[in-house]
């Protein structure tokens, strides 16, 4: 097996891509990302129980085909990394699952953008645009964005969480205000801003420039809704 390894805008956190798949999609959540801040939150998946214990690394991450770790500034890559690569190639060449049990697998990823029979029209295009166009783009980065909330009737605010290697990154070229915030009010009118909750920065990574995208490569059936 043979583990490549990608930075990221954070030069605290790499992506590890093993070559097989990581979060297999789950058909009634949707989810295919997990991640893991502490011991504690760990103990339904032992490869992030190993990698937590590793000395330096601060956080876990799961993707849909990568893994990324993310450490201390006082840690240096060129200690931590052999340990890592260690781990990874053993567990994915055991052929092991990634969690201990389906119940462990179901709580650990996120059902932000689930559409939801209660969600308004403008929850569900926002929800859409996040999974369809936003989150792959921040995944190819190493990260994620977690949808956590909609003021419809105050303020207009979509809320979101950023996850990962965007976790507190300052290195960002794409700013949540220039490009997740514009897409949103261009196409949906009701949104009024995009906040961030959980961190004091508020920049997403570098996105490879894939703004201009989002404003292309939307459904033609959501885009005119906006005009």
């Amino acid at each position: 097996m043979f583990i490549q390894t990608e930075t990221t805008p954070n030069e605290d956190s790499l992506k590890f891509i093993p070559g097989v798949p990581v979060m297999d999609l789950l058909e009634d959540s949707g989810s295919t990302t997990a991640e893991f801040l502490d011991t504690k939150a760990a103990l339904g998946s032992p490869l992030a129980l190993r990698l937590l214990g590793t000395d330096g690394v601060t956080a876990v991450f799961y993707g849909p085909d990568f893994v990324t770790v993310s450490k201390d500034p006082d840690n240096p890559w060129a200690v931590i990394k052999p340990e890592i690569y260690s781990i990874l190639m053993e567990f994915f060449s055991s052929g092991k699952p990634l969690f201990r049990s389906t119940e462990d697998r179901e709580a650990a990823g996120p059902q932000d953008t689930k559409v939801l029979d209660t969600d308004s029209e403008t929850v569900a295009m926002i929800k859409e645009l996040l999974e369809t166009r936003v989150r792959p783009a921040i995944m190819e980065d190493g990260g994620d964005i977690e949808y956590r909330g909609f003021d419809e009737h105050g303020d207009g605010l979509v809320r979101v969480k950023l996850k990962g290697s965007c976790r507190g990154c300052s290195s960002s070229t794409v700013t949540l205000k220039s490009g997740i915030e514009r897409m949103m009010m261009h196409y949906i009118p009701e949104v009024k801003g995009v906040e961030q909750v959980g961190c004091s920065s508020h920049t997403l990574p570098n996105l490879r420039m894939k703004y201009s995208n989002f404003m292309t490569d939307l459904r033609p059936g959501r885009a005119n809704r906006a005009g």
